[in-house]
């Protein structure tokens, strides 16, 4: 049940991201630098999200 609440919570948090950089991209003089870190750190935890959902 402890790795489902992991899951749950990477989830939640590839969500916020999503939103975060949505909303850096419609700002007409969005970061590109802050953008690509964000898509970065949003694959990472796609990334395991599915090592977590191949495990269970």
């Amino acid at each position: 049940m402890a790795i489902q609440g992991h899951i749950n919570h990477l989830s939640n948090q590839h969500k916020k991201i999503e939103h975060i950089i949505e909303s850096e991209m419609a700002n007409p003089d969005w970061d590109e630098i802050r953008v690509a870190a964000l898509k970065k750190q949003k694959l990472r935890i796609k990334d395991e999200l599915e090592q977590l959902r191949a495990g269970n």
